[in-house]
């Protein structure tokens, strides 16, 4: 039996896979909420949803650096990747012992699309769709709430020295979109580095966006930032739901809401 990923690639596997290695945390997420938690046998040490996963399931390592000879040992039928999450290497390398599904996620319509594949891959077609249709319910009520709301210029930091911001062909970009947060950086490619002066020099900006991931930013970090532009309103926000594209989109939207 094949099945096609998210980069066109050809899966074979034979019958629907029992053992999942997942490799990507909000996919781990988003199989608990597929009701496939106890096929799950192999996660990596980010897998923080449900708080519970990393000590019932084998850690196989990071999401870039893993542990080959855990994931043997585990024979899983399928592993589970991400283009952006995995590096090529590693989906090379498992691929020539194991079927290897990868994901590859800019919107909100791709995540939709990886959550029917998912529901096919795994027999769970029922859930899936149950999942989809939630999510597209919430997203329309936030379009409905934030129509008439002003577009504003933002800047999303992920990191501190150096200092990185989300730019074009991001997930986190696609969902700045939908909240018409107008990005700076939108023309840009990806993740950019940026001086203090740059940030200093950016002008008319409304909000500077601080992630709780993959930097930890918190609360001592506003005032660092608000120095060195004193006229944007500098909030933390919740990185797992501008980044995670899984079942946290659910909460994603409600959240959005308390942003403006």
């Amino acid at each position: 039996m094949f099945f096609i990923d998210q980069l066109d690639r050809k899966v074979e596997i034979s019958g629907s896979p029992r053992r999942i290695v997942s490799l990507v945390p909000s996919q781990t997420e988003l199989l608990i909420a597929l009701g496939l938690e106890e096929h799950i046998v192999g996660v990596t040490k980010f897998c923080v949803h449900p708080d519970t996963i990393r000590k019932e399931k084998t850690i196989v390592g990071g999401t870039k650096n893993i542990k080959y000879d855990r994931i043997r040992a585990l024979e899983p039928d399928i592993i589970l990747c991400n283009k952006e999450e995995n590096t090529k290497e590693i989906v090379e390398n498992l691929a020539k012992e194991f079927p290897v599904h990868v994901s590859d996620i800019f919107t909100i319509a791709d995540a939709l699309e990886l959550i029917q594949q998912y529901g096919e891959l795994f027999d769970v077609q029922e859930q899936a769709n149950s999942l989809v249709q939630d999510i597209e319910k919430e997203q329309q009520a936030f379009l409905d709430f934030v129509k008439d709301k002003p577009a504003r210029r933002v800047v999303y930091f992920i990191w501190k020295d150096p200092w990185m911001a989300a730019a074009n062909q991001t997930f986190i970009n696609h969902l700045l979109k939908l909240n018409k947060f107008i990005n700076v950086f939108e023309d840009e490619d990806r993740y950019p580095e940026k001086s203090k002066e740059e940030i200093q020099d950016l002008e008319k900006l409304d909000k500077i966006l601080l992630s709780s991931e993959p930097f930890p930013f918190s609360e001592k970090h506003i005032e660092q930032v608000q120095q060195l532009h004193e006229n944007a309103e500098v909030l933390l926000v919740d990185g797992e739901y501008f980044s995670w594209y899984g079942s946290r989109l659910l909460g994603a939207f409600t959240y959005f809401k308390t942003l403006h």
